[in-house]
């Protein structure tokens, strides 16, 4: 699917002045492509991402995919038209279990292939299909138990934001196989928001955000470089969390 993000604008509407969050941003996401979108903080791109899901909506500009304007539609017809998300925090959901959290995903019941996506994220389906979406599981779990759910679905743009947000070093890890193998294994277009060295890397293209605009968009070979040389001032607010981390 070709994704346009025609002249987008995005302010609060309980904001009392005219505070812009996005600023006139445009790009094209291609197929079966992996972009990441990094920067500093508070630069837009979290909005950014629920903009194109449909959980918030422009304040001006059009959001394009096929050839067809999207932007008035809803999260759940952008869903059905294949989008998906991952949010930073996952939502647990008490008295439903990770096999019919997919069971409803994928709109089939649970068994056989299809709770083996829990394979594909590094879960066994017997361990899991069984228990509960609640707080007995981990961050790294619920993290990757909602990469099943979009997996279930067949999705063909995936938007994930700051996936490794709650999650320990050794979770993070198994995270970036599971994007590598998606990458690599599936005809889908992934968007990334992330400030990680190691997902970085995983990119065709990396975009940067700051102040609600974007700086720059460019091939990994090309940007991934100027960020690790320092020589667009990102490299601090991007990277610094990698390299406290690690």
């Amino acid at each position: 699917m070709l994704l346009e993000l025609k002249n987008i604008w995005y302010s609060p509407e309980e904001t009392t002045e005219s505070v812009a969050i996005l600023k006139d941003v445009s790009c094209t996401l291609e197929d079966d492509r992996f972009y990441v979108i990094t920067g500093p903080n508070g630069g837009g791109k979290s909005t950014l991402a629920k903009i194109i899901m449909g959980i918030y909506k422009p304040t001006s500009g059009k959001i394009i995919l096929n050839g067809d304007d999207i932007t008035n539609l809803s999260i759940s017809e952008r869903a059905k038209l294949g989008i998906g998300y991952a949010f930073q925090q996952p939502p647990r959901f008490k008295g439903i279990t990770v096999g019919e959290l997919l069971s409803l995903a994928r709109s089939k019941k649970c068994v056989g292939s299809g709770c083996n996506y829990l394979f594909d994220v590094g879960l066994c389906p017997k361990d899991y299909a069984n228990r509960e979406v609640n707080s007995s599981l981990s961050g790294g779990e619920l993290k990757r138990i909602e990469i099943a759910t979009l997996l279930s679905r067949n999705c063909k743009i995936t938007v994930f934001d700051e996936p490794e947000a709650g999650i320990d070093m050794w979770s993070f890890s198994k995270l970036t196989d599971i994007f590598e193998k998606i990458h690599k294994g599936r005809d889908v277009t992934t968007v990334v928001i992330s400030h990680q060295e190691r997902i970085l890397k995983l990119a065709d293209e990396i975009i940067l955000m700051q102040e609600g605009v974007i700086k720059e968009k460019g091939e990994k070979i090309v940007l991934l470089g100027k960020i690790m040389k320092g020589k667009n001032n990102f490299k601090k607010d991007c990277l610094g969390r990698v390299e406290k981390n690690e």
